[in-house]
């Protein structure tokens, strides 16, 4: 608890909205029902993607998606990229990639942020994103805090949500050298790469 409460405090002195995690979220867990209505990739499409995006075979993609789609439903959208990271107890990372809308709406974004925990080491990931709850592909340009108990292995793929004014992403990352150990940080996606993590 006092881990917890030293996190609230930190997100909250960087001028971010407290984390789910923080709150009672009774809505959190439970799939979506945005999608109604609403253009969406199917958990077939999502599986073909991550197995070509990974060079991974399909049985595995689809563990980890059927994962996601268990928790979030179906995505809106995605993001696939790369990014690098290294943490000694404060993390950094930085990433690009192109995200792709099921209403054919494309961009290029960068991301970037800290994290602080029990956290050490460095990779370089592949990234592959799903969106959630997003009507507009410039809605994903803001800060995104990580929501905790949302980190997993699946499969060997790594997956975490990100949640920010009602959007939900889900990175599934796999690559060299994953890092050992718990944190808690956000990642800020922007149309241009900023060096500056805050």
């Amino acid at each position: 608890m006092l881990f917890r409460s030293l996190i609230v405090t930190f997100i909250a002195a960087l001028g971010l909205a407290v984390p789910a995690f923080a709150q009672d979220d009774p809505d959190y867990g439970q799939p979506s029902d945005y999608s109604e209505g609403v253009d969406t990739y199917s958990q077939e499409e999502m599986v073909e993607a991550v197995a070509d995006f990974f060079g991974v075979t399909a049985e595995a993609a689809a563990a980890v998606i059927e994962r996601v789609f268990s928790d979030l439903g179906r995505p809106v959208g995605y993001v696939a990229g790369e990014e690098v990271a290294g943490a000694v107890g404060v993390g950094l990372r930085y990433g690009e990639g192109y995200l792709t809308m099921r209403n054919g709406e494309r961009a290029h974004v960068y991301w970037q942020g800290p994290s602080i925990g029990f956290d050490t080491g460095g990779n370089a990931s592949r990234v592959f994103v799903l969106v959630y709850q997003m009507d507009e592909a410039d809605r994903i340009y803001r800060r995104f805090p990580g929501v905790e108990g949302s980190a997993y292995f699946v499969a060997g793929l790594g997956v975490n949500y990100q949640r920010a004014d009602g959007i939900t992403l889900a990175p599934i990352r796999s690559g060299v050298g994953l890092r050992a150990g718990a944190n808690v940080g956000y990642l800020a996606y922007s149309r241009r790469r900023n060096w500056l993590p805050f």
